[in-house]
């Protein structure tokens, strides 16, 4: 975990916060749902103005100020 915390503590730039939090959540959103699926949940699936990703990367930069 502190090395994780260390990670985001080097990244300085919003941009390169957003590529790490984006590609994980490239692997994470389709199991994620996968998951969701296979205990009978259902949720709407309209379009989001912000991704995922996005939406990570806000609030992680909020919590890092």
């Amino acid at each position: 975990m502190q090395k994780l915390h260390a990670l985001f503590a080097l990244m300085l730039s919003l941009e390169e916060l957003f590529c790490f939090v984006d590609d994980l959540c490239k692997t994470f959103e389709p199991q994620w749902k996968q998951q969701l699926l296979g205990f009978g949940l259902h949720f709407r699936n309209r379009p989001r103005s912000l991704s995922l990703s996005e939406i990570m990367t806000i609030l992680i930069r909020f919590h890092q100020s």
